[in-house]
């Protein structure tokens, strides 16, 4: 991949909330060049995902969180790290900007307005990943991949997509791609993150365990209660970490370094 090729791109999005939209993720510089297909009013994220893979026709398909942010430059980044992927794995079928690779290290880097931070390493080479987080996958097309719908909710699906590609010989990647997730601080893990985990637990039973960003999904499920029971006690401490929502994106950009990754690449 010598360049873009932005007419190979599409940034598909599922949205509740126009204003958290307009907020965040509609004021990315890309979008300027690279047509944005937004989803409204979907159950769940493979059905709103799947009617966007079916509304468009691009080879590159960016699914992003109405929440983000991909600062000036970011474009040119994706061709950058998509160019390293296709020199190691010509047929990759997935990349992302924060993933959990093979030996469970969170790869980055990625502001998070919930937790205050940078957060995940940033590698110097393409890193193959077991589960992403959700803000930000990239799927190519012809990999023949798409969401499973029968899977409740939002979450999870990340690690599902990916979990889909290696059972099928595929890889998955993540690498240093800066981006801005401008997300809300979550009180804890509610009954439909117990639900979409229950349904991974049977989905894929005979490949477990598997990590997500947030929870190993084990057979038994006891990293679920552990997991819940961390995320009640941490309440405050991360309460305190966490950054209002309604700072200004470009802003947020800037404190990371990230104004302009124009030359970065």
């Amino acid at each position: 991949m010598t360049g873009l090729g932005k007419s190979r791109f599409v940034i598909a999005c599922a949205s509740h909330s126009a204003a958290i939209l307009q907020a965040n993720l509609a004021r990315s510089p890309c979008l300027a060049e690279i047509p944005l297909h937004v989803e409204e009013g979907a159950p769940s994220a493979a059905i709103a995902y799947n009617c966007a893979l079916r509304a468009t026709d691009a080879e590159l398909v960016i699914f992003v969180h109405h929440d983000v942010f991909l600062p000036k430059g970011w474009d040119r980044v994706l061709a950058a790290r998509l160019s390293e992927v296709e020199a190691q794995d010509p047929d990759w079928a997935l990349y992302g900007a924060f993933g959990v690779g093979l030996d469970a290290a969170h790869i980055g880097p990625v502001w998070s307005s919930s937790l205050g931070q940078i957060v995940g390493r940033v590698p110097l080479e393409p890193v193959e990943v077991q589960s992403y987080d959700e803000l930000l996958i990239v799927l190519r097309r012809s990999s023949g991949l798409s969401f499973d719908e029968t899977l409740p909710g939002w979450h999870f699906y990340g690690t599902d997509i990916v979990a889909q590609a290696r059972n099928c010989g595929l890889h998955a990647w993540a690498g240093a791609l800066p981006t801005v997730h401008n997300d809300r601080f979550h009180e804890a893990l509610g009954p439909d993150f117990t639900e979409c985990y229950r349904a991974m637990q049977r989905k894929w039973h005979k490949l477990l365990p598997l990590r997500s960003p947030i929870t190993k999904i084990s057979r038994s499920g006891l990293h679920l209660y552990r997991d819940r029971w961390k995320a009640r006690g941490s309440k405050g401490f991360r309460e305190d970490m966490a950054v209002d929502t309604e700072t200004p994106v470009e802003t947020l950009a800037a404190r990371c370094g990230w104004s302009d990754l124009t030359t970065s690449a």
